[in-house]
């Protein structure tokens, strides 16, 4: 599969800069903006050239059958969405349970224009005591953006405002979806 991802980068024109950090254990990875199903596929492409087992969220409501082998062999995490669960409790779980565990997570929760970025996975890394290694996927440059991995602080604005700093001016697949706003309280 790297040989391949490396190969449908170059075909298409894309690029990963810098490299990826290396021997991480355990991280929640932060990708934005998300604005289209094509990020899903960059994403996968990129982590697969370096050799990230990212996973990502989705309801556990699809894992059935054939079509939910796919999505664990593709690195599909079911989960319960139901309003009287604690997705962050439940994902908390997972990573105090495995020796290495990566997961992607849009901080937009969704492909669509929102005014605030979602707070669940800086909840996450900060209770799992995990680092937040944040992604971008530049549509206009056509790279791949990885950051530094940081450890969340005391000072939770600080540490938003590094997020949403990352993030702004990024333009997604569709320009007028990317991030331009703050991070919900």
């Amino acid at each position: 599969m790297k040989f391949v991802a490396k190969f449908i980068f170059w075909l298409i024109g894309w690029k990963v800069d810098p490299t990826p950090p290396e021997g991480i254990q355990k991280c929640v990875i932060a990708v934005g903006p998300h604005t289209s199903n094509w990020d899903f596929i960059l994403g996968r492409l990129a982590f697969y050239q370096y050799g990230v087992k990212g996973r990502y969220l989705m309801k556990k409501e699809l894992f059935w059958g054939i079509f939910g082998f796919v999505l664990r062999k593709i690195g599909g995490y079911p989960v319960e969405r139901s309003k009287n669960s604690n997705q962050v409790d439940q994902v908390v779980k997972i990573f105090n349970e495995k020796e290495q565990f990566h997961i992607a997570i849009s901080p937009e929760g969704t492909r669509k224009k929102v005014s605030r970025l979602k707070t669940g996975f800086y909840h996450i890394a900060k209770n799992a005591k995990v680092p937040i290694v944040m992604v971008a996927l530049d549509f206009e440059h056509k790279k791949v953006i990885f950051a530094p991995p940081f450890m969340t602080g005391e000072n939770e604005t600080a540490d938003k405002q590094k997020i949403v700093g990352f993030f702004k001016g990024i333009l997604g697949y569709i320009p007028t979806y990317s991030i331009t706003e703050d991070i919900e309280g």
